[in-house]
């Protein structure tokens, strides 16, 4: 198991051509599904379609406190995700965004993109260790800094995705 430190933000929609002038950049779609799962532990499969190529993953999570979560992650075959998606965990839906992955000045971002929302969507970044300081993009506006808040995990959202936030 991993060891995954994060920060999380809302952050205005930028621009396609901002993102992919950063170095390392891709672009893939994705969905997301919580499983039902022990007491303490997030369990999801993934697909991730990119470049004309779809792979499965499942990943279990512990938290750990607000900014990191023990991580484990596998690639799975698209007949273990079919058998594992029976297993939704009641009163879910399928979370569907677009992710747009970078780096800029040596440390890599995610926006996750998602069709509920039109103007703004969420940036994370993991990093190295909690003193690291998080070097923004000069192109990005952050509106809120969500790192730790619940109901922007991608497992509440599943429950009930919010509204989109009006911080602009």
């Amino acid at each position: 198991m991993n060891i995954e430190i994060e920060k999380k933000y809302i952050i205005k929609l930028p621009t396609d051509t901002d993102m992919k002038r950063c170095s390392e950049y891709s672009c893939a779609e994705l969905t997301q599904i919580y499983l039902t799962s022990l007491p303490g532990v997030t369990h999801r499969i993934r697909s991730v379609s990119s470049e004309g190529y779809l792979r499965y993953f499942e990943t279990k999570k512990v938290r750990i406190d607000k900014m990191s979560s023990y991580e484990d992650e596998r690639e799975i075959s698209e007949e273990d995700f079919l058998r594992l998606k029976e297993n939704i965990a009641k009163g879910t839906r399928e979370i569907k965004k677009v992710r747009h992955t970078f780096v800029y000045l040596g440390q890599t971002f995610e926006v996750d993109v998602y069709p509920e929302w039109k103007s703004t969507c969420i940036m994370e970044t993991e990093l190295d260790s909690r003193e690291r300081e998080v070097m923004m993009p000069d192109f990005i506006e952050i509106l809120r800094d969500v790192t730790g808040v619940r109901g922007y995990s991608n497992y509440a959202m599943a429950y009930e995705f919010p509204k989109e936030c009006d911080y602009l």
